[in-house]
């Protein structure tokens, strides 16, 4: 299986000021020294302001590609460093907006993490970068990263490893569900989830009621 590694583990840093009906945010994300212990909601030591749309046990960790970074770097003009769009993982050489939904990262010795959602980017992540039309033009782009679940709980530190040691057969990518839902993304991630190869979160199901309704199925 393909092997990464850890950049930088990230965390909030301090509580912002946002117009956001919350009134504050938790986005603002830096890189930590040292290790950090992992628990069913995340990182020790971080904390989300709006609980509506951001953590729990199925979005516990927010991962972002350092490829996609890059991407970003050159599109913003100016270093997107690891924090800034909100993420708790900095991940080279491992595909994360191309996961496959469902599959599990060893992350150094003992942690383990499964790929659950595409972050869906908001006002609040727009009015932090403070970049015109930044939610319309990472949508576009689909570089969106992924929310994990914390499967077995550890420490971790910069320049651990991240092994993709089960990947589920259906297919179905991060980045394919959040840019391009089909039916037939639906019925493959039902059947994985009917067979017991994955367990998805609420919301997919939701979603799925959605998609069947605007394409008539």
């Amino acid at each position: 299986m393909t092997t990464g590694s850890v950049l930088a583990i990230c965390r909030v840093h301090q509580l912002l000021n946002d117009s956001s009906s919350v009134g504050v945010t938790a986005i603002d994300k830096r890189a930590v020294e040292g290790p950090v212990k992992v628990h069913r909601l995340g990182l020790t030591g971080d904390i989300q302001a709006n609980r509506v749309h951001h953590g729990g046990p199925d979005q516990a960790i927010y991962a972002y590609s350092q490829e996609d970074a890059d991407y970003w770097s050159a599109e913003l003009n100016r270093e997107v460093t690891p924090g800034m769009f909100g993420e708790n993982l900095r991940i080279a050489g491992v595909q994360v907006t191309g996961a496959v939904i469902g599959e599990r990262w060893r992350v150094g010795t003992a942690v383990e993490l499964e790929v659950t959602s595409p972050r869906t980017p908001c006002a609040t992540f727009q009015r932090r970068i403070k970049a015109p039309q930044l939610v319309k033009r990472f949508t576009e782009a689909g570089r969106v990263g992924t929310y994990l679940r914390v499967i077995r709980t550890g420490t971790i530190q910069a320049g651990d490893a991240v092994e993709r040691f089960h990947v589920p057969t259906h297919g179905v990518t991060i980045g394919e569900w959040f840019s391009e839902p089909s039916l037939a993304a639906v019925a493959s991630l039902r059947a994985a989830e009917s067979a017991g190869e994955i367990r998805l979160q609420e919301s997919f199901h939701s979603a799925f009621r959605t998609l069947g309704r605007r394409l008539g199925a």
